[in-house]
C-alpha cells in the first residue's frame, strides 16, 4: 500500500534532521574558512611588522656605525677652561655613553682629555 500526500511524522523529522545537519556543516565550513583567513591575515601582519623591525634595526645599526667615528672627534677640540662648554661636552659624552655609543674605556679617555 502506497501512501500519497504529505509525509508522515517520521519523514518530516528525517527531512528536518537532514536540513539541520546540512546547515551545521555549511556554517562550520564557513567558520573554519573565516578563521583561516583571519589567521593568515594575522600572520601576514606579523611578518610585515617583523620586516619593518629588521629594517629599523639595520638603520639604527648603520646610524650608530656612522655616528661612532664622529663622536670622539668633538671631545679633543673643546677648550679646557670653557666653563659651560666643558659641562656641555661632559653632558654630551655622558649621553653617548648611556646610549651605548661609547664604551667605558672610550668614555673614560674622552673625559680625561676634557678635564686635563
Amino acid at each position: 500500500m502506497l501512501r500519497r500526500g504529505r509525509p508522515g511524522l517520521i519523514g518530516m523529522a528525517a527531512r528536518t534532521a537532514v536540513v539541520a545537519g546540512t546547515a551545521t556543516a555549511v556554517s562550520g565550513g564557513m567558520r573554519s574558512r573565516q578563521a583561516n583567513k583571519a589567521n593568515q591575515a594575522a600572520e601576514a601582519q606579523a611578518w610585515e611588522a617583523q620586516q619593518q623591525q629588521a629594517a629599523m634595526d639595520a638603520a639604527a645599526a648603520q646610524a650608530v656605525a656612522n655616528a661612532q667615528p664622529a663622536a670622539p672627534a668633538p671631545a679633543p677640540a673643546a677648550p679646557a677652561g670653557g666653563g659651560s662648554d666643558l659641562m656641555a661636552e661632559l653632558t654630551q659624552l655622558a649621553t653617548l655613553h648611556s646610549q651605548g655609543i661609547l664604551s667605558d674605556s672610550e668614555f673614560a679617555a674622552a673625559k680625561a682629555k676634557l678635564l686635563a
